[in-house]
């Protein structure tokens, strides 16, 4: 798909939307959404009032008026100590850049601009598709330094939103950990951002196959390097689903999702505001425009792209197939990202913010039992950044950025610590072990009245 067309997409929305902010009109809620209009309640959430201030309350206080919402343990306290520290936190954003939208279009509609090099591998899958892995090269690979105590990089892997946008938010993350030591590599899914779709079969939204294969291949590439992911928007769905299925055996280290759709359903039955619901549809219109003839065989491409909401297209494209149709209730037990939930072992940062026009009011869009009873799920929530904005003056990057560098380091940390903590055990252990058998320890005397089955006797503990 051409630059310009999504830019074009965008900025039609852009311009709806302030269409639609001067006007003015009134809000009504729909189910779990807050559909069109002014979001006046947004700006005092954060003080106790709103949403957002009763799920942060009695939570730990952060510089910049975040709010981290998490299960007590050793690593969300590490996690606390990091992110009192960290500077990224401490400056608000400028006046003109704290409204939410603005934040949102800008990163949206702003061109990516120059300075990222990219070298593009296609991995081809089981099933004869492709995907794409881009691995950002340069700028700023010279004296990079390293992210663990090993001396070797980490891989960062960043996963997009699910439109297959490549927004300068991502480039610019990408930057940064490649300044930091990281090799960073972007995941394209089939047909997205110039990657040949070479079989008539996309990518559903919350389906892992795909990035499990991509997965398998950057490890047997980098075998002994530690992996870390992000996403980014709709994105979070497809990481949050690998680290689900995968479970235990996951090779990621650590996660972080910026602005995740943790309730995917809901949110596609309710439907965005109505700028942001025809950008996206628009842009995912113009990318699959050019597959058209090939995806005849298998999807009503007629009705596909007469689609007028983000849940027709995608039902029109996933469920009502030619070959094999299924309900959308179906559909969404294969694709809920929080389906498996439970079954994570992967520390995951959720970066979210209060005044979020896409996902909506944080009561509507955080499952906070989530973050309040799993011990590997932290919420940061902010008070303004829009839907992955979380922009700050130029040419500083999006705090939310350095953030997600900061977790990592700090993850880094802890798991170092634990494994020299259980390293002194196990010699410890191993010392006063051998002092017993060597008799220098003094030993129990047993009565000769004692029976046999008193000294031999043991007892099993049984863990879960």
């Amino acid at each position: 798909m051409p630059p310009w067309g999504a830019a074009l997409a965008l900025l039609l929305a852009a311009l709806a939307l302030l269409a639609l902010r001067l006007r003015r009109p009134s809000r009504r809620v729909v189910g779990a959404r807050t559909l069109p209009g002014a979001r006046s309640e947004d700006h005092g959430e954060m003080d106790g009032g709103g949403p957002a201030g009763q799920l942060s309350a009695g939570r730990e206080p952060l510089p910049g008026g975040c709010r981290l919402i998490c299960k007590p343990s050793a690593l969300a306290q590490c996690l606390l100590r990091a992110l009192r520290r960290s500077a990224a936190l401490e400056p608000g954003p400028l006046p003109w850049l704290s409204g939410p939208h603005l934040q949102t279009l800008c990163h949206f509609v702003l061109p990516v601009g120059p300075g990222s090099e990219l070298a593009r591998e296609y991995l081809q899958l089981a099933d004869d598709g492709l995907v794409a892995l881009d691995w950002v090269v340069g700028p700023g690979a010279r004296g990079r330094r390293a992210t663990n105590a090993g001396g070797l990089p980490a891989v960062l892997l960043v996963i997009p939103n699910a439109w297959g946008r490549l927004t300068r938010n991502v480039l610019r993350l990408c930057l940064l950990a490649l300044e930091r030591g990281y090799y960073p590599v972007i995941f394209h899914r089939r047909g997205h951002h110039d990657c040949p779709l070479v079989s008539p079969r996309l990518q559903p939204f919350g389906d892992p196959s795909d990035l499990k294969e991509a997965i398998t291949y950057i490890r047997f590439r980098h075998p002994a390097a530690p992996l870390f992911a992000v996403s980014e928007g709709s994105g979070s769905a497809l990481l949050l689903s690998y680290l689900g299925e995968c479970g235990s055996s996951s090779y990621v280290t650590g996660a972080a999702c910026i602005s995740p759709v943790l309730r995917c359903r809901e949110w596609f039955e309710a439907g965005l505001p109505w700028p942001y619901e025809r950008g996206f549809l628009l842009h995912q219109k113009i990318a699959l425009s050019r597959y058209a003839t090939a995806l005849e065989d298998t999807v009503d491409t007629g009705k596909l792209f007469r689609s007028r909401s983000l849940r027709e297209f995608e039902e029109t494209l996933f469920c009502h197939t030619k070959s094999f149709p299924i309900s959308w209730d179906t559909y969404w037990d294969h694709n809920d990202p929080l389906r498996d939930v439970d079954e994570a072992a992967v520390p995951v940062l959720c970066i979210c913010s209060a005044d979020d026009p896409v996902c909506g009011p944080p009561s509507h869009f955080l499952p906070t039992e989530l973050f309040h009873s799993n011990p590997y799920f932290f919420l940061l929530l902010s008070r303004h950044g829009g839907h992955c904005g979380f922009l700050r003056q130029e040419p500083l990057p999006a705090w939310s950025h350095d953030v997600t560098l900061e977790y990592f380091r700090a993850l880094t940390d802890f798991f170092r610590t634990e494994e020299r903590m259980k390293g002194l055990s196990k010699r410890r252990a191993s010392f006063l072990a051998g002092r017993r058998r060597w008799g220098t320890l003094p030993k129990r005397e047993v009565s000769p009245s004692s029976s046999l089955e008193e000294i031999f006797s043991w007892k099993r503990s049984y863990t879960r």
